[in-house]
């Protein structure tokens, strides 16, 4: 399975102008009831605060992250057909680091990337490992070798932070209306209705711009897993598999078919939507006997040799090895 290059290019181009767009629209919201605090020195104190809390974050290490989460370090001897795989993407994916594969307990059926190209790791659970087969976990973890590619982490704490910090100042600006409001009632001034609607509301628009950027990185990561991989069908299998079992709980709640809001605060892009993408930018070879990207074993799923427990709270002091 090949790609177009035409149309692989003009979907990282559309994708990264999305999020270019997206993080300019968060730093607007933001900054809002920042100039309404102070100016145009709220605007820049407000920016400037989220540069730091951007930078402070990525000297957390991931393996403090992924430890933290309940996760255990998978070594190679204990899972050699996934590091194998790893190896490969990592090379591909232009990553100099070590792979460091971390296993939970949970049954849920997922896997995420912490941390970025100089410091990262990846986690996968149990039910995810019972449940999909060696090819779909192969275009699982390059979808996860791409966040880390990508630093798409990093660029959601900063989205986060953009979130978290437009919360607490329009609630400062909530609050200093509320001081006013003796003096309004009094006659020495009016209700400003404008700016409580933009206070009121900026939270929730930096809110859905931030679930929008997790959306766009997640078309992207899906886009650059079957570039890294070349196969599109393996992904999209893995997805069909994951929405079979994770998304029922929608279901449950809203019968055959959720409504088309709950899209709105989705972290990841409807199914569908995602499996149509990626089968509209692959393309069969034209000629037989193409040698696949990545060479699997004759196995259905990856031999475990030994599940680990979680580690201990002074893992994230050791050096990585």
């Amino acid at each position: 399975m090949t790609l177009r290059p035409q149309r692989l290019w003009l979907v990282r181009l559309k994708n990264g102008l999305q999020t270019l767009l997206i993080m300019a629209g968060l730093a607007l919201v933001l900054s809002v009831p920042g100039y309404l605090l102070a100016g145009a020195t709220g605007v820049i104190l407000s920016l400037f605060a989220v540069a730091v809390a951007a930078h402070l974050s990525s000297w957390v290490p991931a393996r403090l992250i992924l430890a933290n989460a309940g996760a255990g370090l998978l070594r190679r001897h204990q899972a050699p057909e996934l590091y194998r795989v790893l190896d490969i993407l990592y090379q591909r994916a232009g990553l100099e680091i070590a792979p460091q594969l971390y296993y939970s307990p949970s049954r849920d059926l997922n896997a995420f990337a912490v941390g970025d190209r100089r410091d990262g790791g990846i986690a996968i659970t149990d039910g995810l490992l019972r449940t999909l087969d060696l090819r779909q976990l192969a275009a699982v973890l390059a979808h996860e070798v791409n966040h880390l590619q990508q630093g798409d982490t990093r660029v959601m704490s900063m989205a986060a932070a953009m979130t978290r910090l437009t919360f607490w100042l329009a609630t400062a600006v909530q609050i200093a209306l509320l001081l006013m409001l003796p003096l309004i009632i009094t006659g020495g001034g009016e209700l400003p209705w404008l700016l409580l609607l933009l206070v009121a509301l900026s939270p929730t628009v930096s809110t859905l711009l931030q679930l929008a950027l997790s959306r766009n990185r997640e078309y992207t990561a899906d886009l650059e897993a079957i570039a890294i991989t070349g196969d599109p069908h393996g992904l999209a299998s893995a997805l069909e598999v994951l929405e079979r079992h994770n998304g029922s709980w929608l279901m449950t709640l809203f019968g055959r078919q959720a409504p088309a809001w709950i899209n709105w605060l989705r972290t990841h892009p409807p199914t569908h939507k995602r499996i149509r993408r990626l089968l509209d930018v692959g393309e069969l070879p034209r000629h037989t006997g193409t040698r696949p990207f990545i060479r699997l074993s004759d196995v259905d799923h990856p031999v475990i040799n030994e599940r680990p427990g979680p580690e201990s709270g002074r893992y994230w002091i050791r050096r990585r090895r």
